[in-house]
């Protein structure tokens, strides 16, 4: 059980602050939208927000023991680290992944204004809200709290609030950067909490991704005299069907995605398709599908990648035997030698992650969640977090868990519950009380 006194010490979520703070966060949303170029965020206008309310109780300001961190690699694109320090060295949690950037929203196609706070009853609405300027703004209120009531600690608390979470397109900006340069390297002796997922639930496992493009050359021609084409549409329908037969069959449903509980298991599907246009009595001569392989951590990336290639290589060597559509169609004109062919290429792929479900942070977030939220129940999504990838593989004890809600996640009409939130602020006081007793 966590200790009463530390709870009592911290107490509940101070609404009131909490809700302020969160109305100038989403007020910033507009500017720090992350779609490059045409828009990049100033994650700077959000840290002003959170040195505002945590300068005070700084040792920058002489009025507490906040010890604050304002790290930039790019101009006006910071990260901050606050940190809370306790008296045995080398004992720490942290709570990271708070990121001050957004997804885009078009005001025209929501109900209310996406930046700037709206309330309805018990709904905070607003670009941001659920992910993540809401969970900036409650951690804020932790680290806010602890500089107010100075409790004695053993351990070191220390927020990590990160730049360029939701585009990559733009490297060297956020968490990567203070990793590579070693100013994250003390979170490894204790559990690091990543608070950017959702439902008041530990998040196990993310999946990999692995972006493709299928193009397809064949022959254009008068769709009258298909006996002289390629119809590289039915080409592609063909050989994206075999590729995915293949696939399904090398990489089936993995016996620990029942125990990390996932949704779905590896999936590879089409998600666009485009073609160069002409008349619709024209038979297409190229064309291109694109989708993506979202991966569970129980697969290798590389391997999969490697895997796709070779179902390519293969059709394309044996293209006579692909299933063609009708008494004249066809890949290969012997008299004209030509073949149809097909030319795999991948954009960045990413790997997921299944979280250490024996380490001492997961079964504090579980302990502090049951008590809580009042159930616990881990879940997975092959949704992709590739940043936590990277801190694991560092050699951090990484957890997952948030406080916003799936259903309007990157949605359009977003927004949180304030009782969630309030929820999320005792999860965090249960989970320093917990530690504090080890």
């Amino acid at each position: 059980m966590a200790s009463s006194s530390m709870i009592e010490s911290l107490g509940s979520l101070n609404k009131d602050s909490f809700v302020s703070l969160l109305s100038k966060l989403i007020g910033e949303s507009k500017f720090v939208q992350n779609n490059p170029p045409d828009l990049i965020p100033q994650e700077d206008r959000i840290v002003n927000h959170v040195l505002d309310s945590l300068r005070p109780y700084s040792t920058e300001s002489g009025g507490g023991p906040l010890l604050i961190n304002h790290v930039a690699y790019h101009s006006g694109r910071g990260n901050l680290i606050v940190e809370y320090p306790g008296s045995v060295p080398g004992k720490i949690v942290s709570f990271v992944g708070m990121h001050m950037d957004v997804v885009t929203a078009n005001p025209d196609e929501w109900e209310f204004d996406p930046f700037s706070l709206s309330i309805d009853g018990d709904k905070l609405r607003g670009r941001g809200t659920t992910d993540c300027l809401g969970h900036v703004a409650l951690v804020t209120e932790l680290m806010k709290r602890l500089g107010e009531t100075k409790p004695v600690l053993k351990q070191s608390v220390v927020a990590v609030f990160i730049a360029s979470e939701e585009n990559s397109s733009i490297p060297g900006v956020g968490v990567d950067m203070l990793v590579k340069d070693k100013l994250l390297d003390k979170l490894k002796s204790g559990p690091l909490f990543w608070i950017d997922t959702a439902d008041k639930q530990p998040c196990i496992g993310t999946g990999g991704m692995i972006p493709w493009k299928l193009h397809v050359t064949g022959k254009l021609f008068h769709s009258g005299l298909a006996h002289k084409a390629i119809n590289a549409m039915e080409l592609g329908m063909e050989g994206l069907k075999e590729i995915q037969s293949r696939f399904y069959r090398d990489f089936p449903p993995h016996e620990q995605e029942k125990v990390y509980g996932f949704a779905t298991p590896s999936t590879m599907k089409p998600t666009q398709w485009s073609y160069p246009g002409g008349g619709i009595n024209q038979i297409p001569g190229d064309c291109t599908v694109s989708g993506d392989v979202r991966l569970t951590p129980f697969y290798d990336v590389k391997e999969v990648m490697k895997k796709l290639q070779e179902y390519v290589d293969d059709i394309n060597t044996n293209i006579e035997k692909l299933a063609t559509r009708g008494p004249v169609s066809k890949y290969v004109l012997p008299e004209e030698n030509l073949r149809g062919r097909l030319t795999l290429s991948f954009d960045e792929a990413s790997a997921g992650v299944a979280c250490n479900l024996d380490s001492r942070g997961f079964h504090v977030l579980c302990r502090a969640t049951e008590e809580v939220v009042g159930h616990v129940k881990p879940y997975s999504i092959t949704g992709t977090l590739p940043l936590i990838r990277d801190l694991k593989d560092e050699g951090f004890d990484v957890q997952t868990s948030g406080y916003g809600l799936m259903a309007t996640y990157h949605a359009k009409n977003e927004y949180c519950l304030l009782t969630d939130m309030c929820q999320g602020f005792d999860v965090f006081v249960k989970i320093i009380s917990q530690l504090e007793q080890e």
